[in-house]
């Protein structure tokens, strides 16, 4: 009998597995060692032991008996286990090798190579993956040619669990090489079990999409069914708000495929390699005549800056994954835990600059950046939508170990004025914070929601009544600081005083008021001023009534009357809110029983 044992075991190791082994199964024993060709032990078979060795005098562990046939040999995979491996070892090689040759000529991994450069990091781990043999029996004859378009190892999509820089997740990929990551019946079967079972685990999901979408001759299999591609977002909708979903984009994702990215708590696209779109550019053209091709009708360019559906976009693949991977820092697994705690770190500039960053002239531009790399620990700031409504900052980081959810005017773009997409990007960036039970900071520099015609056509009260709800809405603790103007309903959006956060902080720079002095001076006394001949006693009274009025709406006005909590110096801000956070933490709010609100 030859038995092999792991590399590194002694000699008096080999020789008692040896000699133990050929008294329990009565037979010559051979032990190899490692890769040896050569045992390292052998040991003859005595009928006749003697007193105190064998089988009566030893604690044998070894191969059991069952394990060996009737002629001594060790038993071992058949020919039927050979088998499976190979079916195994052709399915992972994915659909025709001419598809699998162009994938670095469009600069993307081929999707088991990329598996492996999400989950064989030191962190990292695949874990197990689920329906590997869908659709076997619709492609795999005996001596099919290797090349054919009619490959669909494992239905063209990877269903599975793995663990992701310490964190257990479920994940799907398309896999292009197989139809252009199309979706047919076996496929979409797959997508919809795991995200079923990211409801029972309650674990994040990873959606790792190239996709062109349902394989339009299959459709009967998975069109309209109840168990169908339309349940995708039904599944979404349940998952929404349980547990974090994030979506890279690699490639095209059009019709159906494009509704994942959209659903998913926050969209990634890869530069020069993603794009996103309800209709292909052939479709377009067919339908509306418009001649457009794939990257302008839905490139990263487009929903980074346009449709504001992408969160992120990523240089290339590397760098998609490095962004997901600090993304998860901030989320917890599910909506029954809280975010993950880091070590605290200084901020990377010093908080005693604060008051220098902010210019006491209420109309002079700065970047609010300034002010946040001061607060936040050093390395730990996270931007979304960073292209998109750039008048209002979303972003998560740390103050003392601790992650929140950053809302904050941004003067250097529009005066910190809030539009219409700005709204809608902080009223989402509130809803998923709160959801996940990530705290939230409101730095508030805002003459208010923008006026004008456009703004109305563009759903200025719409989107802004959004973000008013979002707010209020939130349970998390919210921590609200007057950096400089909060004017008109600005102050209500950003975490105001009638919105029920844990504290409204002072900078001594900040205003509160209706509008600013100089549209106040304007609107109120605009005909006794006109009404003054003397150009001289005209601007003294214009001066005279304007001080008088900032006056009423200083921040030192609305600590005296109690309106905000307190006001600090600029330079203890970060101390300040680390202290209130943790103070918070454990706070609970309730929202009136309902089924829901109405405003969406």
């Amino acid at each position: 009998m030859k038995v092999r044992i792991a590399a590194g075991a002694s000699d008096d190791e080999a020789s008692a597995i040896a000699a133990a082994l050929a008294e329990h199964v009565g037979n010559t024993v051979e032990v190899y060692v490692g890769s040896d060709d050569d045992p390292l032990a052998v040991h003859e078979y005595d009928a006749e032991p003697s007193p105190g060795s064998g089988a009566s005098g030893q604690q044998v562990a070894s191969t059991p008996a069952d394990d060996v046939a009737a002629d001594g040999d060790e038993l071992g995979p058949t020919e039927r286990e050979a088998l499976l491996r190979e079916e195994i070892a052709d399915i992972l090689e994915g659909g025709p090798e001419k598809y699998r040759a162009g994938l670095p000529e469009e600069g993307k991994l081929f999707v088991r190579d990329r598996l492996e450069h999400w989950f064989g990091g030191e962190d990292d781990e695949f874990l197990f993956e689920d329906g590997k043999f869908a659709a076997f029996d619709d492609w795999h004859p005996r001596g099919a040619d290797p090349d054919t378009d009619d490959r669909l190892p494992a239905d063209g999509l990877i269903t599975g669990a793995a663990t992701f820089e310490g964190r257990d997740v479920h994940f799907m990929a398309n896999d292009y090489t197989v139809k252009r990551g199309s979706m047919a019946e076996k496929g979409v079967e797959k997508f919809l079990r795991m995200q079923q079972r990211a409801l029972k685990t309650g674990r994040p999901v990873l959606y790792l999409m190239d996709s062109s979408g349902g394989r339009i001759d299959q459709q009967t299999g998975f069109f309209a069914n109840r168990e169908g591609i339309g349940k995708y977002y039904y599944n979404h909708s349940m998952l929404s708000g349980r547990v974090p979903q994030i979506c890279v984009l690699y490639g095209p994702c059009i019709a159906g495929a494009a509704y994942t990215p959209v659903f998913a708590d926050f969209t990634i696209m890869v530069e020069g390699m993603s794009a996103m779109a309800i209709a292909s550019p052939r479709m377009v053209q067919m339908v509306t005549g418009e001649d457009i091709d794939l990257q302008e009708l839905g490139g990263p360019a487009v929903h980074a800056r346009e449709s504001g559906s992408a969160d992120l976009v990523a240089r290339d693949e590397e760098h998609a994954r490095e962004l997901v991977a600090q993304l998860i820092t901030y989320l917890p697994d599910n909506a029954d835990e809280k975010p993950p705690r880091r070590d605290p770190i200084e901020p990377a500039k010093s908080p005693a600059g604060i008051d220098s960053v902010v210019p006491q002239h209420p109309n002079r531009g700065y970047d609010m950046t300034d002010v946040i790399d001061r607060l936040v620990d050093a390395g730990s700031y996270f931007e979304l939508r960073p292209d998109y409504g750039e008048e209002i900052i979303t972003a998560y980081a740390r103050i003392g170990g601790r992650p929140i959810g950053i809302v904050a005017n941004q003067p250097a773009h529009r005066a910190g004025a809030i539009f219409p997409d700005a709204a809608e990007k902080a009223a989402e960036f509130i809803w998923k914070s709160d959801a996940f039970n990530v705290p939230i900071l409101y730095l508030c520099d805002t003459p208010g929601f923008m006026a004008g015609s456009q703004v109305e056509k563009d759903g200025i009260l719409e989107q802004g009544k959004k973000m008013i709800y979002a707010t209020s809405a939130a349970t998390v603790p919210q921590q609200t600081v007057i950096v400089r103007k909060a004017y008109g309903a600005g102050i209500y959006a950003m975490g105001g005083p009638a919105y029920d956060p844990e504290s409204v902080i002072g900078l001594p720079s900040g205003e509160i008021a209706i509008m600013g002095p100089e549209a106040a001076i304007n609107a109120v006394y605009a005909r006794k001023l006109s009404e003054i001949d003397d150009p001289e006693e005209r601007e003294r009274k214009e001066q005279e009534l304007r001080e008088a009025y900032r006056e009423d709406i200083d921040v030192h006005r609305m600590a005296s009357d109690v309106v905000i909590d307190e006001i600090v110096p600029p330079s203890t801000l970060r101390e300040e809110l680390g202290a209130r956070f943790a103070f918070y933490e454990d706070v609970e709010k309730e929202l009136p029983s309902k089924k829901h609100g109405t405003i969406i």
